[in-house]
């Protein structure tokens, strides 16, 4: 996939399709792991090109999530620190990344912003390593790097020991010497195999000693009393954070399981409205886009309102299309309308969604109850001049003629009549009749 050839011909995305098709999400971690080896062990890369290639895969495997969440979030921090710049954020593998080019910073950079354009994605990693930039262009990563902070303060210390159970040749002269046979046969031996160096690392055992028995010949014994239960007394405050970023995804997993409340809403509006890129890392995903619009449509319509700049925007609108008809539903969508420029597709197939849900429903008082939602619905997008009626005239005719027990079926009915134009066609041409007959 990473081969030379390969990377004059192949653009970022049908790198990122080929790592899909052939290794399945459980293989990430460990696929990673391996890239970041390669990464490490620079004299067994050709150039400037496959750096960048494994950079964006790093990225891509873990895209539909946060990037602070990211497992290689750190290799990615330290490589774009300079090597006498210092950093909380310790990784045992520090000294062995190597150092980026200015173009090669410029487009992880463009990673850790996010989400990368469409125009760069078109790219393969040669153009992209042969692109020209700012060298004395500077990045601000602090806010990437605080919240990497505040994770690795948590990490157990045991967990932050160790190194790498691979060590690059100092001898670099002699390993610039290697043809491209024997580097990937060193390759090779270092990342296959059941017992590859790559999953293992050097790392001190963690013992618990067992505490000595006191000796307590002049002191109380301590007592158990058995009478009844005992609760535990938890201090809800220990290991919270005070980071936004943080406050706002807990708020935002709540909403996908219940309503929030009004100060909560406010909240979460108010921090989107403040850093609209926070959208980004606070887990929101297509798949669990249905739940907040059942929850919390005020909060779906403003982050849909904050994605719409996406390259996965046309996923939530998918999301939201094949989603089950409800008030909510129509709300979020009837909204969008109104703020911005939907793409008609989108609006036709919903609309064909609700339809087919009112005819589908066996529930009478149930279907009576949609009809008239979606009636109310589509005369205000009519009214409102959202949608074309004549690209939809035939189908939501047949659905009021369907449902004319309804009364806001029968004005719909009417509305569509009214802005027929051969029902406008044929009137005046009665009326003209009728101007001969008088005179």
């Amino acid at each position: 996939v990473i081969s030379e050839e390969n990377l004059t011909v192949s653009s970022l995305e049908s790198l990122a399709t080929s790592i899909h098709h052939f290794f399945g999400r459980q293989d990430h971690f460990k696929l990673g792991t391996a890239m970041t080896v390669l990464l490490q062990q620079s004299d067994l890369l050709s150039g400037s090109a496959q750096k960048c290639a494994i950079i964006y895969l790093l990225y891509d495997m873990y895209r539909n999530e946060p990037i602070t969440s990211n497992p290689f979030a750190t290799v990615f921090a330290y490589l774009m620190l300079d090597k006498d710049q210092s950093s909380d954020i310790a990784m045992r593998e520090k000294n062995l990344l190597p150092s980026l080019t200015s173009v090669e910073k410029h487009f992880l950079y463009q990673l850790i912003k996010g989400p990368p354009s469409k125009e760069l994605l078109k790219k393969t990693p040669t153009q992209v390593a042969n692109a020209e930039v700012d060298p004395n262009q500077v990045y601000d990563i602090d806010p990437f790097l605080e919240i990497l902070r505040t994770r690795y303060i948590q990490t157990p210390l045991c967990n932050k020991s160790g190194i790498s159970c691979v060590i690059a040749d100092p001898d670099n002269e002699k390993s610039m010497t290697f043809d491209i046979n024997e580097k990937s046969q060193v390759i090779e031996s270092l990342l296959t195999g059941e017992c590859s160096v790559v999953t293992k690392t050097f790392q001190p055992d963690f013992y618990c000693l067992i505490p000595p028995l006191l000796k307590c010949d002049s002191e109380l014994a301590f007592m158990i009393p058995d009478d009844g239960e005992r609760e535990f007394e938890w201090d809800r405050t220990m290991c919270t954070s005070n980071s936004v970023g943080l406050e706002v995804r807990r708020l935002i997993a709540k909403a996908f399981t219940g309503v929030l409340s009004s100060q909560e809403q406010q909240q979460v509006l108010s921090e989107l409205e403040k850093d609209p890129k926070l959208v980004y890392h606070i887990g929101i995903t297509p798949t669990k886009l249905p739940d907040l619009v059942e929850n919390n449509p005020g909060v779906a319509i403003d982050v849909l309102l904050k994605l719409m700049q996406s390259n996965q925007i046309s996923e939530y609108f998918s999301t939201l299309v094949n989603m089950n008809m409800s008030l909510h539903s129509m709300e979020v969508v009837n909204r969008l309308t109104s703020v911005v420029d939907l793409p008609p597709e989108f609006l036709q197939l919903y609309i064909s969604n609700c339809i087919s849900s009112c005819e589908s429903t066996k529930d009478k008082y149930m279907q009576s109850r949609l009809v008239r939602l979606v009636c109310v619905f589509l005369q205000s997008l009519i009214r409102n001049k959202i949608i074309n009626v004549q690209d939809l005239f035939i189908e939501v005719q047949a659905f009021c003629i369907e449902f004319s027990r309804i009364k806001e079926a029968a004005c719909l009915f009417r509305l569509l009549k009214s802005l027929d134009p051969n029902e406008s066609e044929q009137k005046e041409k009665e009326a003209k009749d009728s101007e001969k007959e008088n005179e």
